[in-house]
């Protein structure tokens, strides 16, 4: 459950486990703000509450708008984020009985392709490509993520994707896994995951110049496509 109440909602991948959407168990817990001030005053009502009940608190960043500690108690450890978010989302937040406002799966599969697109990390992969068989495909996603950061188009996103997916088996054995994940096996299912992205960004058609972008009627799970 959230600690404290200040418009926040949980995010990353401990919000995408709930349903599950993610074959990944998240380290962390990350709490997005609709504002700066949020973040400093939810962080304060938190230290006092953990600390109260015996935790103990380790900042390993603190700045306006975002702050990193590491909980700890006994031989349990948890590092939590809280920072600013844009306030801009495609869907409400999700009220949840146990953990109080969570971030919609859309806005969650979004945000992880906007992550992947911006840095090589295997976690964000596999819950990418878990959001693309679960929540919305990848080329829908290519298109919502560039509506939120303005600074991408589709085929933009599709192309920094496509440069993803370099895995090793070590990567792999880092992660927290609910079930096993065949390198081989993964890799085929990202590579069909990005061929199935530039249909939907730049089908061709009457009177359309092949690689112009092509806004689908309906968008699908990855399900529809097989």
């Amino acid at each position: 459950m959230p600690l404290t109440d200040f418009q926040t909602s949980l995010a990353g991948g401990a919000a995408m486990l709930i349903d599950p959407n993610t074959r990944r168990y998240s380290n962390d817990l990350d709490y997005f703000h609709d504002s700066v001030e949020g973040v400093g005053e939810a962080f304060t009502a938190d230290r006092e509450l953990l600390e109260a009940r015996g935790y103990a608190l380790r900042v390993g960043m603190n700045q306006p708008g975002y702050i990193r500690a590491v909980v700890r108690k006994d031989e349990h450890v948890t590092k939590v984020e809280r920072a600013h978010d844009s306030s801009w989302r495609f869907m409400p937040t999700v009220r949840h009985e146990k953990f109080g406002f969570v971030l919609h799966p859309i806005d969650l599969a979004v945000n992880k392709v906007l992550a992947l697109a911006g840095r090589d990390e295997p976690r964000d992969l596999l819950d990418t490509l878990d959001m693309h068989h679960n929540v919305l495909c990848l080329g829908a996603l290519c298109w919502a993520a560039s509506g939120k950061d303005p600074g991408f188009t589709p085929l933009s996103l599709m192309g920094m994707l496509r440069r993803r997916g370099r895995i090793r088996p070590e990567d792999l054995a880092r992660l927290r896994l609910a079930e096993k994940v065949d390198l081989t096996e993964l890799k085929e299912q990202w590579r069909t995951a990005l061929d199935s992205v530039e249909p939907l960004v730049c089908r061709p058609r009457a009177g359309r110049r092949r690689g112009s972008p092509f806004r689908p009627a309906r968008w699908r799970t990855a399900a529809h496509f097989k």
